[in-house]
């Protein structure tokens, strides 16, 4: 066999896999070591390889699934809702929330909410898919006098960004981000199914009240780099040069 072999076994699948929704389970090492005739390093590379052109994505424990990267773009302009940016992106978005707890707000969450610290607040961790592929862990913070039953609202309305909306009779926007590209904490790389090595996009933001400025939720998103693109784009407010 040639040292190629298993770069024409993955453009062969590139080609098969076009055709496949996103989600769909991508035949095994052992599957494709039969079906092609070779060992199993050759399949094994050969998956590595679609991988690296991201055109599958390996889940721990799962398996192997087509895969389709969105453009995962933060404006002001856009509301700061996974749901509603996954959904204009064309690809279909689903949450699962991992635990609520009543608590207090931590001194550096107070702080980017303008609260006092010691502030009761919420704090939610939920899982963010993309096509029904694990995509996003996810920690949210927000004062429980904005929504005061939103430890329950949580579990029957998936978008936060839709029970604050109606609930609390506000208007989320975002006012402040910052996004980095790292190897997020061991549990976050467990939560997502990931190897110790792999970095991801992490998303710190601020959402406040269009209207009033309060602030309304603190949150960091840890999400896989083979599931979005990151877009930041910036609005010019800048007053264009009088002629």
């Amino acid at each position: 066999m040639t040292s190629t072999r298993y770069l024409e076994i993955a453009n062969r699948l590139a080609i098969e896999l076009a055709d496949c929704p996103p989600g769909a389970r991508v035949a095994s090492e052992p599957e494709l070591a039969d079906r092609f005739g070779v060992g199993r390093a050759a399949a094994r590379s050969a998956l590595q390889e679609l991988e690296r052109r991201l055109l599958v994505r390996r889940v721990q424990g799962a398996g192997t699934f087509v895969n389709r990267r969105i453009d995962y773009v933060i404006s002001h302009s856009r509301p700061p809702s996974w749901h509603a940016t996954v959904a204009a992106a064309g690809a279909t978005p689903r949450s699962q929330v991992k635990s609520v707890q009543r608590t207090v707000l931590p001194a550096g969450r107070a702080e980017q909410l303008d609260c006092p610290a010691g502030t009761a607040a919420y704090r939610i961790v939920r899982n963010f898919y993309i096509d029904d592929l694990l995509a996003s862990w996810t920690e949210e913070w927000i004062p429980v006098d904005v929504s005061p039953d939103l430890d329950l609202a949580v579990h029957a309305v998936e978008s936060i960004d839709l029970v604050l909306r109606q609930m609390g009779r506000v208007c989320p926007v975002r006012a402040w981000c910052r996004v980095s590209f790292d190897i997020p904490p061991e549990d976050v790389l467990r939560g997502l199914r990931m190897e110790a090595s792999v970095p991801v996009w992490q998303v710190d933001s601020v959402s406040r009240d269009g209207e009033t400025g309060r602030g309304l939720m603190a949150s960091t998103a840890w999400t896989r780099a083979d599931a979005v693109r990151v877009v930041v784009e910036l609005q010019d407010t800048v007053p264009a040069a009088m002629g």
